[in-house]
Protein backbone atom coordinates (compact mmCIF):
# COMPACT_ATOMS: atom_id res chain seq x y z
CA UNK A 1 0.00 0.00 0.00
CA UNK A 2 1.63 3.63 -1.03
CA UNK A 3 2.96 5.88 1.61
CA UNK A 4 5.52 7.83 -0.50
CA UNK A 5 4.87 11.49 0.40
CA UNK A 6 6.24 12.02 -3.45
CA UNK A 7 3.29 10.76 -4.80
CA UNK A 8 1.56 14.39 -5.77
CA UNK A 9 -1.49 13.13 -6.82
CA UNK A 10 -2.99 11.57 -3.49
CA UNK A 11 -2.12 15.32 -2.23
CA UNK A 12 -5.20 16.54 -3.78
CA UNK A 13 -7.82 14.39 -2.68
CA UNK A 14 -10.08 15.39 -0.01
CA UNK A 15 -10.28 13.06 2.85
CA UNK A 16 -13.27 14.87 5.20
CA UNK A 17 -12.21 11.97 8.37
CA UNK A 18 -8.94 10.35 8.46
CA UNK A 19 -9.12 7.49 10.89
CA UNK A 20 -5.64 6.60 12.77
CA UNK A 21 -4.95 3.49 14.08
CA UNK A 22 -2.52 2.70 15.95
CA UNK A 23 -1.36 -0.88 16.32
CA UNK A 24 1.59 -2.58 18.50
CA UNK A 25 1.33 -6.46 17.79
CA UNK A 26 -2.08 -6.69 17.50
CA UNK A 27 -4.83 -9.20 18.15
CA UNK A 28 -6.02 -9.79 14.12
CA UNK A 29 -9.24 -10.56 15.20
CA UNK A 30 -9.75 -8.00 17.37
CA UNK A 31 -8.21 -5.43 14.74
CA UNK A 32 -10.43 -6.84 11.52
CA UNK A 33 -13.63 -5.90 14.31
CA UNK A 34 -12.67 -2.55 14.51
CA UNK A 35 -11.97 -1.99 10.55
CA UNK A 36 -14.90 -3.59 10.07
CA UNK A 37 -16.49 -1.41 11.96
CA UNK A 38 -14.96 2.13 11.93
CA UNK A 39 -14.05 1.86 8.03
CA UNK A 40 -17.79 2.91 6.71
CA UNK A 41 -17.40 5.83 9.09
CA UNK A 42 -14.10 7.30 7.37
CA UNK A 43 -12.86 8.56 4.00
CA UNK A 44 -9.61 7.36 4.95
CA UNK A 45 -7.99 4.58 7.49
CA UNK A 46 -3.94 4.78 8.38
CA UNK A 47 -2.78 2.52 10.36
CA UNK A 48 0.68 3.21 11.87
CA UNK A 49 2.16 -0.16 13.61
CA UNK A 50 5.00 0.28 16.10
CA UNK A 51 6.59 -2.72 14.92
CA UNK A 52 7.30 -4.06 11.40
CA UNK A 53 5.52 -7.52 11.56
CA UNK A 54 5.27 -9.18 7.78
CA UNK A 55 2.09 -10.92 9.05
CA UNK A 56 0.48 -7.85 9.86
CA UNK A 57 1.67 -5.98 6.02
CA UNK A 58 0.02 -8.98 4.17
CA UNK A 59 -2.85 -8.87 6.21
CA UNK A 60 -3.67 -5.47 5.40
CA UNK A 61 -3.26 -5.80 2.13
CA UNK A 62 -6.11 -8.70 1.66
CA UNK A 63 -8.17 -6.28 3.51
CA UNK A 64 -8.32 -4.05 1.23
CA UNK A 65 -10.22 -1.05 0.93
CA UNK A 66 -8.88 2.26 1.67
CA UNK A 67 -6.75 1.78 4.18
CA UNK A 68 -3.00 2.43 4.01
CA UNK A 69 -0.15 0.54 6.46
CA UNK A 70 2.43 2.43 7.88
CA UNK A 71 5.16 0.39 9.97
CA UNK A 72 7.91 2.43 12.42
CA UNK A 73 9.78 -0.34 12.34
CA UNK A 74 10.12 -0.45 15.92
CA UNK A 75 8.43 0.66 19.26
CA UNK A 76 8.41 4.59 19.11
CA UNK A 77 5.50 5.04 21.46
CA UNK A 78 1.59 5.78 20.63
CA UNK A 79 2.69 9.60 20.65
CA UNK A 80 4.97 9.34 18.12
CA UNK A 81 2.85 7.13 15.81
CA UNK A 82 -0.80 9.01 16.22
CA UNK A 83 1.86 12.30 14.83
CA UNK A 84 3.11 10.31 11.95
CA UNK A 85 -0.84 9.54 11.29
CA UNK A 86 -2.37 13.04 11.89
CA UNK A 87 1.04 14.22 9.51
CA UNK A 88 -0.26 12.11 6.59
CA UNK A 89 -3.92 12.62 6.86
CA UNK A 90 -2.76 16.35 6.84
CA UNK A 91 -0.79 15.72 3.68
CA UNK A 92 -4.07 14.13 2.54
CA UNK A 93 -6.23 17.07 3.00
CA UNK A 94 -8.37 15.73 5.71
CA UNK A 95 -10.45 18.15 7.61
CA UNK A 96 -10.73 15.73 10.76
CA UNK A 97 -8.73 13.03 12.43
CA UNK A 98 -10.19 9.81 14.43
CA UNK A 99 -7.55 8.22 16.82
CA UNK A 100 -8.34 4.73 17.84
CA UNK A 101 -6.99 2.33 19.81
CA UNK A 102 -6.51 -1.14 18.15
CA UNK A 103 -8.81 -3.13 21.09
CA UNK A 104 -11.49 -0.50 20.29
CA UNK A 105 -14.99 -1.15 18.42
CA UNK A 106 -16.92 2.07 17.85
CA UNK A 107 -20.56 1.82 16.81
CA UNK A 108 -22.13 2.32 13.45
CA UNK A 109 -22.72 6.33 13.86
CA UNK A 110 -20.22 7.05 16.09
CA UNK A 111 -18.21 9.48 13.78
CA UNK A 112 -21.22 11.08 12.65
CA UNK A 113 -22.44 11.76 16.00
CA UNK A 114 -19.07 13.08 17.04
CA UNK A 115 -19.09 15.16 13.83
CA UNK A 116 -22.35 16.64 14.82
CA UNK A 117 -21.47 17.51 18.06
CA UNK A 118 -18.45 19.82 16.83
CA UNK A 119 -20.13 21.38 14.44
CA UNK A 120 -23.19 22.47 16.88
CA UNK A 121 -20.70 23.65 19.21
CA UNK A 122 -18.29 25.75 16.55
CA UNK A 123 -22.09 26.86 14.89
CA UNK A 124 -22.35 28.80 18.85
CA UNK A 125 -18.94 30.25 18.41
CA UNK A 126 -17.02 27.56 20.71
CA UNK A 127 -13.66 26.98 19.89
CA UNK A 128 -13.91 22.74 20.05
CA UNK A 129 -10.51 20.96 21.04
CA UNK A 130 -12.03 17.10 20.36
CA UNK A 131 -15.37 15.23 20.67
CA UNK A 132 -15.15 11.67 21.93
CA UNK A 133 -17.73 8.40 22.95
CA UNK A 134 -19.40 7.48 25.74
CA UNK A 135 -17.02 4.07 26.03
CA UNK A 136 -18.17 0.64 28.22
CA UNK A 137 -15.78 -1.73 29.35
CA UNK A 138 -17.46 -5.01 29.86
CA UNK A 139 -15.42 -5.99 32.03
CA UNK A 140 -15.42 -3.25 34.79
CA UNK A 141 -19.42 -3.52 35.08
CA UNK A 142 -19.78 0.11 35.49
CA UNK A 143 -20.49 3.24 33.55
CA UNK A 144 -17.23 4.85 32.74
CA UNK A 145 -17.68 8.27 33.37
CA UNK A 146 -16.25 11.41 31.67
CA UNK A 147 -13.81 13.21 34.29
CA UNK A 148 -13.53 17.02 34.79
CA UNK A 149 -11.80 19.19 38.18
CA UNK A 150 -13.84 21.79 39.37
CA UNK A 151 -13.83 23.68 42.59
CA UNK A 152 -10.52 21.49 43.79
CA UNK A 153 -12.99 17.85 42.99
CA UNK A 154 -12.80 15.52 40.23
CA UNK A 155 -16.04 15.31 39.07
CA UNK A 156 -17.57 12.19 37.46
CA UNK A 157 -20.11 13.16 34.46
CA UNK A 158 -22.19 10.40 34.08
CA UNK A 159 -24.81 10.71 31.10
CA UNK A 160 -28.29 11.99 32.63
CA UNK A 161 -29.72 12.02 28.85
CA UNK A 162 -28.53 9.75 25.40
CA UNK A 163 -28.56 13.48 23.68
CA UNK A 164 -26.34 15.49 26.19
CA UNK A 165 -23.31 16.97 25.39
CA UNK A 166 -20.93 17.46 28.53
CA UNK A 167 -17.57 19.97 28.95
CA UNK A 168 -14.85 18.02 29.93
CA UNK A 169 -11.13 18.27 30.79
CA UNK A 170 -9.77 15.78 28.39
CA UNK A 171 -11.06 12.47 26.38
CA UNK A 172 -9.03 9.30 26.14
CA UNK A 173 -7.01 8.84 22.59
CA UNK A 174 -9.30 6.18 21.76
CA UNK A 175 -12.38 7.42 19.87
CA UNK A 176 -11.34 11.11 19.84
CA UNK A 177 -12.14 13.23 16.93
CA UNK A 178 -9.87 16.28 16.39
CA UNK A 179 -10.57 18.95 13.73
CA UNK A 180 -7.73 19.05 12.00
CA UNK A 181 -7.51 23.53 12.29
CA UNK A 182 -7.32 22.66 16.19
CA UNK A 183 -4.12 20.02 16.05
CA UNK A 184 -2.50 23.08 14.23
CA UNK A 185 -3.30 25.62 16.67
CA UNK A 186 -2.60 23.79 20.19
CA UNK A 187 0.00 21.32 18.42
CA UNK A 188 0.76 17.48 17.97
CA UNK A 189 1.17 14.63 20.53
CA UNK A 190 4.00 15.00 23.18
CA UNK A 191 6.28 12.55 21.62
CA UNK A 192 8.60 12.26 25.16
CA UNK A 193 6.09 10.99 27.06
CA UNK A 194 6.05 7.71 24.69
CA UNK A 195 2.42 6.00 26.62
CA UNK A 196 0.21 7.37 29.33
CA UNK A 197 -0.69 10.76 29.97
CA UNK A 198 -0.36 11.28 26.05
CA UNK A 199 -4.48 12.48 25.86
CA UNK A 200 -4.49 13.97 29.16
CA UNK A 201 -1.29 16.71 28.37
CA UNK A 202 -2.74 17.41 24.91
CA UNK A 203 -6.59 17.72 26.12
CA UNK A 204 -4.87 19.93 29.17
CA UNK A 205 -2.99 21.98 26.55
CA UNK A 206 -5.88 22.57 24.25
CA UNK A 207 -8.01 23.91 27.13
CA UNK A 208 -5.58 26.36 28.27
CA UNK A 209 -5.08 27.58 24.76
CA UNK A 210 -9.03 28.69 24.80
CA UNK A 211 -10.22 25.22 23.24
CA UNK A 212 -12.93 23.05 24.96
CA UNK A 213 -13.02 19.03 24.79
CA UNK A 214 -17.05 17.45 24.99
CA UNK A 215 -17.74 13.64 25.61
CA UNK A 216 -21.12 12.82 23.03
CA UNK A 217 -23.29 10.93 25.40
CA UNK A 218 -24.96 9.38 21.93
CA UNK A 219 -21.78 8.22 20.78
CA UNK A 220 -20.86 4.94 22.09
CA UNK A 221 -17.19 2.49 21.38
CA UNK A 222 -16.46 -0.27 23.25
CA UNK A 223 -12.93 -0.03 24.73
CA UNK A 224 -11.23 -1.89 26.89
CA UNK A 225 -8.88 -0.01 29.48
CA UNK A 226 -5.85 -1.87 30.96
CA UNK A 227 -5.50 -5.15 31.97
CA UNK A 228 -8.04 -7.42 33.50
CA UNK A 229 -9.39 -5.26 36.33
CA UNK A 230 -9.57 -6.15 40.53
CA UNK A 231 -12.78 -6.29 41.72
CA UNK A 232 -12.06 -4.03 45.47
CA UNK A 233 -15.01 -2.87 47.37
CA UNK A 234 -17.39 -3.56 45.12
CA UNK A 235 -15.81 -1.64 42.09
CA UNK A 236 -13.77 -2.92 39.44
CA UNK A 237 -10.53 -1.01 39.00
CA UNK A 238 -8.23 -1.10 36.18
CA UNK A 239 -4.55 -2.31 36.31
CA UNK A 240 -1.76 -2.16 34.09
CA UNK A 241 1.80 -3.90 33.94
CA UNK A 242 4.36 -2.34 35.80
CA UNK A 243 6.03 -1.05 32.89
CA UNK A 244 2.94 1.00 32.43
CA UNK A 245 2.85 1.76 35.74
CA UNK A 246 6.52 3.35 35.15
CA UNK A 247 5.15 5.45 32.62
CA UNK A 248 2.15 6.69 34.15
CA UNK A 249 3.70 7.84 37.05
CA UNK A 250 7.04 9.19 35.42
CA UNK A 251 4.23 11.17 32.80
CA UNK A 252 2.60 12.48 35.69
CA UNK A 253 5.25 14.24 37.64
CA UNK A 254 6.41 15.63 34.03
CA UNK A 255 3.12 17.10 33.70
CA UNK A 256 3.02 18.75 37.23
CA UNK A 257 6.31 20.62 36.06
CA UNK A 258 4.96 22.17 33.15
CA UNK A 259 4.23 26.00 34.31
CA UNK A 260 1.26 26.16 31.88
CA UNK A 261 -0.97 23.67 34.06
CA UNK A 262 -3.71 25.10 36.30
CA UNK A 263 -2.42 24.55 39.86
CA UNK A 264 -5.83 23.08 40.71
CA UNK A 265 -5.64 20.35 38.41
CA UNK A 266 -1.92 19.55 39.42
CA UNK A 267 -3.52 18.77 43.48
CA UNK A 268 -6.19 17.17 42.49
CA UNK A 269 -4.59 14.47 39.67
CA UNK A 270 -1.42 14.18 42.48
CA UNK A 271 -3.63 13.36 45.40
CA UNK A 272 -5.32 10.38 42.83
CA UNK A 273 -1.96 9.52 42.12
CA UNK A 274 -0.87 9.17 45.23
CA UNK A 275 -3.72 7.08 46.23
CA UNK A 276 -2.82 5.06 43.41
CA UNK A 277 0.31 4.47 44.35
CA UNK A 278 -0.79 3.11 47.67
CA UNK A 279 -3.16 0.89 46.02
CA UNK A 280 -1.18 -0.80 43.15
CA UNK A 281 1.89 -1.42 45.76
CA UNK A 282 -0.11 -3.07 48.16
CA UNK A 283 -3.04 -4.81 46.13
CA UNK A 284 -1.62 -5.12 42.84
CA UNK A 285 0.81 -8.65 42.03
CA UNK A 286 3.77 -8.77 42.05
CA UNK A 287 3.45 -5.86 44.80
CA UNK A 288 7.80 -5.21 44.72
CA UNK A 289 7.53 -4.83 40.82
CA UNK A 290 4.86 -2.53 40.59
CA UNK A 291 6.50 -0.18 43.58
CA UNK A 292 9.32 -0.43 42.16
CA UNK A 293 8.65 0.62 39.06
CA UNK A 294 6.21 3.39 40.14
CA UNK A 295 9.02 4.89 41.78
CA UNK A 296 11.31 4.47 38.86
CA UNK A 297 9.18 6.71 37.05
CA UNK A 298 9.01 9.17 39.89
CA UNK A 299 12.58 9.62 39.95
CA UNK A 300 12.45 9.88 36.47
CA UNK A 301 10.06 12.26 35.84
CA UNK A 302 11.59 14.57 38.62
CA UNK A 303 14.81 14.02 36.36
CA UNK A 304 13.19 14.56 32.94
CA UNK A 305 14.27 11.46 31.94
CA UNK A 306 12.00 11.06 29.65
CA UNK A 307 11.15 8.57 26.08
CA UNK A 308 11.34 4.85 25.70
CA UNK A 309 12.63 3.08 28.94
CA UNK A 310 15.25 0.70 27.00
Amino acid sequence: MPHPDDELSMASLSCKVSGVIVTYRPDLVILGELIEAVLPQLDHLIIVNNGNEDELVEWCSVKGGDIEYISLGENLGIAKAQNVGIARAKYLGSEYILTLDQDSIPKADMVEKLKNAIDEKRAAGIAVACAGPRYDDPRQQNPVPFIRIKNYRLQRQNCTGADEVVEVDYLIASGCLIPMDTIDQVGLMQEDLFIDYVDIEWGLRARQKGFQSFGVCAALMKHQLGDAPLRFLGRHIPVHSPLRHYYHFRNAIWLYKQGWLHTEWKIVDAYRLLRKFVFYSLMTRPRLKHLQMMSLGIRHGIRNRMGRLD
